[in-house]
């Protein structure tokens, strides 16, 4: 019988377990960036509505951030500083913004040899970045340009990325990262948000919430986009249909589910697993959210479908580490 063929094309028998951790190691390093980027970007725009509000408005607003980011409450008072100290430059943090794209620069490290050199030295560079930056007391006044640094130096890799590197297995594992954790990351924000709203959906919202909602679409990187699309009048059932149904934007849960299902059917024709459970799930996903109407997803506020976006990621997750990362080689090879 011949041997199951990996990633690369190469013996299963002979390499698996190798690849295995090529695999592992790209998918793994494209979500921590891909969530440094995401936590840049909302802490940027929080700090500048912080400005802009009350202390007592700006505490809420900042036990709001901890659950999206999905970090555990707070408990008693929150100090802005300490909080954002901790988001940002906490090694002890495994999700802080300097933990986070050290993690990926690590797990690039250990497979360099897949990937172009020019993806190592973008990456490299904005690990130097980010760890001579001192949490000074000075430094709050110039965290828009930290911020914006992570950020710009995030989509700089993915571009040298798509233009050096082989769009191979490799290269899908990247994509299914990236796309696994916006897709989290997405719904965890918008479940967030919306279980705040008070009045009817439908409605556009008042002056003294505008900033909010504003906020909002800044930290999907949606505002323009969604003003194109509509007007710069905010409805919360707007808002949810852009973020949550449009295929075409890519901070869109829509569009972020299309990239995760239309990666693991490529890597199931490339790796000879293209039945197997996370292309089910992912091709569920992608049916319900094609087929939904904003109206009856928000029948209910939007929680229970968020959270069943967020529930099947998580399943996502859990069967590509089962198939593609922690396999038997040994059921592979009698399957």
């Amino acid at each position: 019988m011949r041997a199951p063929r990996n990633y690369f094309g190469r013996s299963m028998q002979r390499d698996a377990g190798m690849l295995s951790r090529v695999a592992d190691s790209l998918y793994w390093m494209s979500r921590y960036l891909e969530r440094a980027e995401q936590t840049a970007r909302l802490l940027d725009v929080e700090m500048q509505l912080w400005l802009d509000q009350s202390p007592e408005a700006g505490l809420g607003r900042w036990k709001f951030v901890l659950e999206a980011l999905r970090m555990p409450a707070a408990q008693g008072p929150v100090d802005p500083t300490r909080l954002i100290n901790m988001l940002v430059f906490s090694r002890t943090n495994a999700s802080s913004i300097v933990s986070c794209i050290a993690t990926a620069r690590e797990n690039l490290r250990h497979v360099r040899e897949q990937c172009s050199s020019e993806m190592w030295e973008q990456l490299n560079r904005l690990y130097l970045e980010v760890i001579e930056t001192w949490p000074e007391e000075s430094w709050m006044l110039k965290s828009h340009a930290f911020f914006q640094t992570v950020q710009e130096g995030a989509h700089l890799f993915q571009g040298i990325t798509d233009g050096t590197m082989s769009h191979g297995e490799g290269w899908q594992f990247i994509q299914l990262g990236r796309y696994v954790e916006r897709t989290d990351a997405l719904a965890a924000l918008l479940e967030t948000h919306f279980r705040r709203v008070a009045h009817p959906v439908d409605q556009a919202v008042e002056s003294a919430e505008y900033l909010g909602w504003v906020g909002l679409l800044r930290a999907c990187v949606a505002f323009e986009a969604y003003c194109k699309a509509y007007t710069a009048e905010i409805r919360p059932l707007r808002v949810a249909e852009f973020l949550l149904l449009n295929p075409d934007f890519p901070h869109s849960v829509r569009f972020s589910v299309d990239r995760v299902n239309a990666a693991l059917h490529i890597i199931g024709e490339l790796t000879e697993r293209r039945e197997k459970l996370p292309t089910r799930i992912a091709g569920r996903m992608r049916a319900q959210l094609s087929y939904s109407q904003i109206e009856e997803v928000m029948a209910d506020g939007g929680h229970a479908y968020l959270e069943n976006v967020r529930g099947e990621c998580a399943q996502i997750h859990a069967a590509i580490h089962q198939i593609y990362f922690d396999y038997s080689i040994e059921s592979e090879l009698a399957s």
